[in-house]
C-alpha cells in the first residue's frame, strides 16, 4: 500500500469516528469576536485569558521594537540572537515570579522538552500525572528516564508510588492548571511528598501565571508557598501575556545548567527581539490592572451558576477553562456546529486529546467578555439541552 493511500484509509476513519479536525482561518485580530468568512463570531475558546494579545499598547511596543530590531533575531540566544530586550524581559519575569533567574524559551512544548531532556537521564524516575499536557509526557519519553503516571490528582497512589522507590533521582511533574479539566494540581500536598521523599518538584503553570493569585503570579502565589519550593517552574508567554514564547523560573543554578544543556534552547533560533519587547509591556499591565483577574472570576462564577441551573455537567475549576463534559465525539461535533450556526465559536474536545467517553466543548473565558456575552452563550446552551 502506498504512503497517500493509507494515510487517505486513517484520515477517513478518523472522519468517521468524528475525530477529524480542522483549521478556521481568522481575518481579524485575536479577540473575542473574531472575524471569519468576513462573518463575526463570539469566542469562547482562546487561551488569550487576559485580553493582551491585541491590546494596542501591546501591539505598539512590539512595532516600535521591530523598527529597532527588525522581524527576525537571526540565530540562536547562545549565537547571536540574544538581545537587550530578551535580557531584560528574562530578568523582569524572574523579578516577578521570584527567582533568582528565568530563561526564555521559543515556546511552551520546548520549554518542557528541554528542562526535562536536560535534568533527567535513563537513570532517573519521573512521575507524572496521566493528565498532564503532551509536551510533558513527551519531554519523559525523550529523557529515556523510567516514566510512572498516577491517576489524575491522586495523592495517596503518587505517595505509595514514590515511597517505595529506591532512585536517587526523582522527579514529580506536574500541570498546574490542567489544560483540558481547568482543574489545579494540589500543589501544597506535591511540595510535601517531594520534600518528603527527595524529589525534585516541576510545575508547568502555562494556564496558572497572570490569571491565578492577587499580583497574577500563578499558581504558586495562589496556594501561598514559597518559589523555592518549587525548583522548576515553567510559564508561557502565549496565553494570559497574549504574546509568544515561553519561560523557565527557578535558580541561577538551574537556568545556568539550562543554557548548557537544553538543547531545544541551544540549538533553535531566538524568538524575535520585538515579541520579547511586547511580553515586556504585557507584564507591565499584568503587575497594574488587577481587574482583568477580577472580572475573570466575575465571569466564571456567572457561567458555572447558570450552566449548574441548565444541569450541564461541569468539573470544578476555578480557572478560566470551564469545560463542559458531553460524552460522545459524535455528540460533541454536533454540538460544536450547532453553536457555530449561532455566531458561537467553541471547539470539540475529542480523544485522544481527552480519555475516551469525556469529549467536551472547552469553554474559555478572557477579561475581555462582557456578563452580556456569557449570557449569550447560557441562552445558547439552553436552547441546545
Amino acid at each position: 500500500m502506498s504512503l497517500n493511500k493509507k494515510l487517505n484509509t486513517e484520515l477517513a476513519a478518523r472522519k468517521t469516528e468524528h475525530l477529524y479536525r480542522s483549521r478556521k482561518v481568522l481575518e481579524s485580530p485575536q479577540s473575542v469576536e473574531p472575524v471569519i468568512n468576513g462573518k463575526k463570531f463570539l469566542s469562547f475558546c482562546s487561551n488569550d485569558y487576559l485580553g493582551l494579545a491585541n491590546h494596542p499598547d501591546v501591539v505598539n511596543r512590539f512595532k516600535q521594537a521591530a523598527n529597532q530590531y527588525g522581524v527576525g533575531s537571526g540565530s540562536a540566544h547562545l549565537v547571536s540572537g540574544h538581545t537587550k530586550e530578551h535580557h531584560s524581559l528574562e530578568e523582569e519575569l524572574a523579578d516577578f515570579i521570584g527567582t533568582e533567574r528565568a530563561l526564555l524559551f521559543s515556546t511552551g512544548y520546548m520549554a518542557n522538552l528541554g528542562v526535562v531532556s536536560a535534568l533527567c537521564d535513563r537513570h532517573s524516575e519521573i512521575y507524572e500525572d496521566k493528565l498532564n499536557h503532551a509536551s510533558l509526557l513527551d519531554a519523559a519519553l525523550l529523557s529515556r528516564a523510567k516514566r510512572i503516571r498516577y491517576p489524575h490528582l491522586d495523592i495517596n497512589n503518587l505517595e505509595e508510588r514514590l515511597s517505595s522507590s529506591e532512585s536517587a533521582n526523582k522527579y514529580i511533574v506536574s500541570d498546574g492548571v490542567f489544560s483540558m479539566d481547568g482543574d489545579l494540581a494540589p500543589l501544597n500536598k506535591l511540595i510535601a511528598l517531594a520534600e518528603k521523599n527527595n524529589a525534585t518538584l516541576m510545575i508547568d503553570d502555562a494556564h496558572g501565571v497572570g490569571v491565578l493569585g492577587e499580583k497574577g503570579k500563578g499558581i504558586i502565589e495562589y496556594f501561598g508557598v514559597d518559589t523555592k519550593q518549587v525548583p522548576v517552574l515553567v510559564g508561557t508567554l502565549g496565553k494570559a501575556f497574549g504574546t509568544a514564547g515561553a519561560f523557565v523560573a527557578g535558580s541561577e543554578e538551574l537556568i545556568e545548567t539550562l543554557i548548557q544543556k537544553s538543547r531545544s534552547y541551544i540549538f533553535t533560533t531566538a524568538m524575535p527581539a520585538a515579541v520579547a519587547a511586547a511580553t515586556r509591556e504585557s507584564l507591565s499591565i499584568i503587575k497594574e490592572e488587577s481587574w482583568r483577574r477580577e472580572n475573570l472570576q466575575i465571569l466564571i462564577r456567572q457561567f458555572r451558576k447558570g450552566a449548574c441551573e441548565l444541569g450541564l455537567n461541569l468539573i470544578d475549576s476555578i480557572s478560566p477553562i470551564q469545560p463542559v463534559i458531553i460524552g460522545s465525539s459524535k455528540k460533541t461535533v454536533s454540538l460544536s456546529e450547532k453553536l457555530l450556526e449561532k455566531n458561537i465559536l467553541i471547539s470539540a474536545i475529542r480523544p485522544p486529546t481527552v480519555a475516551e467517553g469525556t469529549s467536551r466543548l472547552r469553554v474559555t473565558f478572557s477579561a475581555t467578555h462582557t456578563e452580556k456575552h456569557v449570557e449569550h452563550l447560557l441562552t445558547a446552551l439552553r436552547e441546545l439541552s
